[in-house]
Order: C-alpha cells, then structure tokens, then sequence
C-alpha cells in the first residue's frame, strides 16, 4: 500500500518577464520521504519551494499540499531559507526567534507555546544554548535554531533551501545527520546544488532545471545529471565529493 501523499504536481508552469521558470513539472512526494532536488542555479529550485509554500502563484497547472491548496496547507509546512540570508547583528535570543515560528498559525497558549518551544529546541540540540544571542551561534547552531523555528509547530512538511550553504564540510555534515534523524517522523524536501554530499543522505533525488526529472530513487545515471546541468558531469572523490565538468561547447577554453 503506497503511502499517503504529501505533495503533487500536475503540469506546473511558471514563467517570470516571459522566460520559463518551471515547465510541465509534475510529480508525487509521499509521507516518509526524505527528497534531495538538485540543480544549476537559476534552474528553479526555490521558485519550486515557493510554489509548494503558496508565496508564488503558477501559471499553469495544480499543486496539492497535503490534500489542499498551497494557501490551506500553510500551517502544517515548515519552512527554512538559507541562513545566509539571517541578520546577524539583530539583536534576538535564540529561543525568541524560534518562538516566533509560531507567529501567523493560529492562538496558541503561552503554555503550549513554550511546550512547543522547549521541544523543537531539544530536538535540534539547542536547549542549552536557548538564552544565547542568535549572532553569537556558530554556523551550525545558527542552521539548527532555523530549523527548530519551522519545527515549533510540528509541520507534517518541511521544506528547505540550501541547508549547508556557506557551512563547512564539517558543519554541513552534522546538518544532514540531523535531518536525517527528523525525517524519521516527517516528509522533508530540500534544494541543493551539491550533488555529491546529497546523495549520501537522502533517500530520493530529483533532478530540476526548468523541467523536472524524478526517479523515485537516490542513484543518480549520467543521463538525469546531463539532463539536469545541461552538460555531462563526472563525480571524482577526494576526500570530500568534488564536480568535474567535461569540456562542453559554450565552457571557458
């Protein structure tokens, strides 16, 4: 019996000052997926993460969050942006700003909220530095109190856009053990151009530019990475994943 589904698509397309975005995207994310969606920038990985969230309308097609619109799904998907876009110097405590997940889903009690804070907070490792500045984290404790903000309400989606960006190898890689054990209780969907540190973590791979390619699986054949990058692509290991792209017409001699 196939598992309920999270997130659909049908024939989606959205175009911004007339040039395609997204075109004819369409698939089915379950309950229990943990889904990996690589590709070049300007491919259309946020503009997807955006549409899933109802913050961008498309221009054609539908989109089902959780049986509904976008719009009606919003309170039961968490979301996190890349903590690049964080200001640092803003003065908040950590507990505070994950507090503030809670803003826009409905009354909860001061009890309840608190409850709900102290969990998310625990979950991420962070309930012992909970009265600490947010600009006093490190690279890592500051991606984990993001993701303890999209989980204070205990979404059944979460969503993230470049979790490890400007993270160390290090630091990225106890991101994605984290994530790994929260997919364990929720669909989670994020947007990476990494594709060798993805691929060792989640379960399923997309591949996105402009057009969508899913195969329900984490192997990637070259043909779905030259689909997606528009050129060949060989993976080479040294230590750590490195991209090597084959000499292609337009490359730099």
């Amino acid at each position: 019996m196939n598992a309920p589904v999270v997130v659909s698509l049908e024939r989606v397309s959205f175009t911004y000052a007339g040039v395609d975005v997204l075109r004819d995207v369409s698939f089915e994310f379950h309950e229990g997926d943990f889904v990996g969606i690589i590709g070049p920038n300007a491919g259309g990985k946020t503009t997807l993460l955006k549409l899933i969230l109802g913050l961008l309308r498309p221009g054609s097609g539908s989109i089902r969050v959780l049986g509904v619109s976008p719009d009606e799904a919003r309170g039961l998907v968490g979301y996190v942006p890349q903590y690049a876009h964080f200001d640092r110097s803003f003065p908040i405590r950590v507990r505070t700003a994950v507090t503030m997940g809670t803003l826009g889903r409905g009354r909860m009690r001061d009890k309840v909220a608190n409850d709900a804070v102290d969990r998310a907070l625990e979950q991420v490792e962070l309930h012992e530095v909970a009265d600490r500045q947010m600009g006093s984290l490190s690279g890592g404790q500051l991606q984990r109190a993001l993701i303890a903000r999209a989980l204070v309400t205990e979404p059944k989606l979460l969503l993230l856009d470049e979790p490890t960006a400007s993270l160390d190898t290090r630091i990225g890689r106890s991101v994605y053990e984290l994530l790994e054990e929260l997919a364990e209780k929720i669909t989670i969907v994020l947007v990476s151009h990494d594709i060798g540190v993805i691929s060792r973590h989640v379960r399923t791979i997309a591949c996105l530019n402009v057009e969508m390619h899913y195969h329900h699986s984490k192997h990637l054949t070259p043909e779905m990475i030259e689909a997606a990058y528009g050129c060949p692509v060989d993976l080479v290991a040294h230590g750590h994943p490195h991209r090597v792209l084959e000499q292609h017409e337009g490359a730099d001699s």
